[in-house]
């Protein structure tokens, strides 16, 4: 059982709320059909190591790298980094309001460094919309928070019930002039567009120069990974978006915080 902020279970893989119960205390999410248990039942850990732990993540050092420091079994290990991610994913704000940038980017490797049995299933990838590549839709307020959640398509159907449910009516929205966000002013809010070109991407003082920044933090730390699988794929852009959301608070700052979110996951022992 993952308990969420209101808590309600949560599955690990998908983060899907809807979760049937089974018998001998397991549950099975109704989107994925992942099966779990309780994970507070399986982890016993004391807290100066659970501490150590949270230090090594924050500090993004290997998993090797951990093992040599902690005396803790690798799949102890890997399990606690990802309720760490889980934890991170569901402590991402969900209501904008003022000043609100929108954007969607593409993840996945190059085409080049894709393995052979990958590329005979997809077409060739190519940049921008179109790309068989993974959508994904961010929000950030010019507050400094920043949302972002994958997607199945960048058309409208896509994106305005996603902006209508987590930007305030009222809130001027920047965008790019993509199609996509044709229409949304008449639903409540102030549209402000901005018209990108190879030299120029701010137009009469509009611009989203802060989600394009958080993209190409996203990017770099992704590619710095070497891989990821498409079904964890959420919970490291969780982490990203955690990470850059908390970027001012201090290492201290941030291992206690993260600490207190783990509590609900784990039982010290």
């Amino acid at each position: 059982m993952l308990v969420s902020p209101d808590m309600k279970r949560t599955c690990p893989k998908c983060s899907n709320n809807k979760i049937w119960s089974l018998k001998d205390s397991r549950f099975r999410c109704a989107k994925c059909r992942q099966t779990f248990s309780d994970p507070r039942h399986r982890i016993r850990i004391t807290k100066a190591k659970l501490r150590k732990i949270v230090q090594e993540f924050l500090l993004e050092h290997s998993t090797n790298i951990v093992l040599s420091r902690v005396d803790i079994s690798k799949y102890m290990l890997l399990k606690l980094l990802t309720l760490l991610r889980v934890a991170m994913t569901q402590d991402i704000p969900e209501v904008f309001e003022g000043s609100v940038e929108v954007d969607e980017t593409y993840l996945g490797g190059q085409w080049k460094n894709k393995r052979l049995s990958v590329k005979r299933n997809l077409p060739k990838a190519k940049r921008g919309r179109g790309t068989p590549k993974q959508a994904v839709f961010g929000i950030l307020c010019r507050n400094g928070s920043v949302w972002a959640g994958l997607i199945d398509s960048v058309e409208a159907k896509q994106l305005q019930p996603r902006i209508i449910k987590q930007v305030k009516k009222g809130s001027t929205i920047f965008s790019d002039t993509w199609r996509g966000y044709t229409g949304i002013a008449a639903k409540g809010y102030v549209h402000r567009l901005v018209k990108h070109t190879k030299d120029n991407f701010v137009t009469n003082g509009n611009h989203i120069n802060g989600l394009e920044g958080f993209w190409g933090y996203l990017k770099r730390k992704l590619a710095a990974k070497g891989g990821i699988r498409q079904s964890r794929l959420h919970l490291y852009l969780g982490e990203y978006v955690w990470r850059y959301n908390h970027r001012y608070l201090n290492l201290k700052e941030q291992e206690s915080y993260l600490t207190k979110l783990l509590n609900k996951y784990i039982r010290y022992g």
